[in-house]
């Protein structure tokens, strides 16, 4: 039974999550920020967390900072990525610099027996020199399925690159010409491409699909998928905090429409 007392300390802990997220730009490895994740974890009002379905599911919207490897310097602090980094460099061009907007999560159940969807939807925005400055997405989908009270395995399946708006006819016509059959190839140097071709054979990546004419969508699958664990050490109806089995730590805040 909850007693106003742990009420109100729950909420205090979120809140000082929340402020050192913001004093400490989302960096989940800052001191603060760690006591503070630690702080809330211990009052975690939801035990056995992968039986709860009504709190699993939900979209999901990152608070944290974004943490693929190899970010870029950029003067305007931003989460500035290679778009090869967000989707196992299968996209070309691959050295093309994006920066990420946001990242999202939805959690459904997908139908099969103790399966939901776990993707991870980026949106971005191109910022390379002599590119247009258009906006898209980029989809890791992937599916998790539990492995005890507090653990899930995530099995990604494959990847999704895609406009933000193809509604307006210039805007499809840029995309089209970045990311369509003609489309621009980065220069990367042979060693870098044998070890994207060694990472895709090893997981079974297969090749990027034809651009469709009308949606500007992208995809590929993945058939031996990477897997990690992924435990939940805090759930109620507001956040998610989740640790990777590399200590990867995630915190996300459920988006109410």
């Amino acid at each position: 039974m909850q007693t106003d007392s742990s009420v109100g300390q729950r909420e205090q802990a979120k809140a000082d999550l929340i402020k050192a997220l913001a004093d400490h730009d989302g960096d989940t490895k800052q001191v603060a920020v760690v006591d503070a994740i630690a702080k809330l974890a211990a009052l975690n009002p939801t035990s056995r967390p992968v039986e709860h379905q009504e709190l699993l599911q939900g979209n999901w919207l990152l608070i944290n900072a974004p943490n693929f490897p190899d970010r870029l310097e950029d003067e305007a602090n931003r989460y500035v990525y290679t778009l090869g980094r967000l989707a196992f460099n299968k996209f070309e061009p691959v050295n093309l610099r994006v920066a990420i907007e946001q990242v999202s999560q939805p959690v459904f159940a997908t139908g099969q027996e103790n399966e939901y969807t776990h993707d991870i939807i980026v949106e971005f925005e191109i910022i390379e020199p002599g590119f247009p400055q258009l906006k898209g997405i980029v989809k890791n989908l992937a599916v998790c399925t539990p492995v005890d009270e507090d653990t899930v395995q995530v099995k990604f399946t494959g990847g999704e690159l895609m406009p933000l708006d193809n509604q307006d006819p210039e805007l499809r016509k840029q995309w089209q010409e970045i990311f369509g059959d003609s489309q621009k190839v980065s220069r990367v140097s042979l060693l870098d491409r044998l070890k994207f071709w060694f990472v895709q054979t090893m997981f079974g990546m297969g090749q990027v699909s034809a651009i469709d004419s009308v949606t500007g969508i992208k995809h590929f699958e993945i058939k031996k998928s990477p897997k990690g664990l992924l435990k939940l050490i805090y759930l109620d109806d507001e956040l998610r905090i989740t640790k990777g089995n590399r200590e990867t730590v995630l915190v996300c805040q459920r988006q109410v429409y």
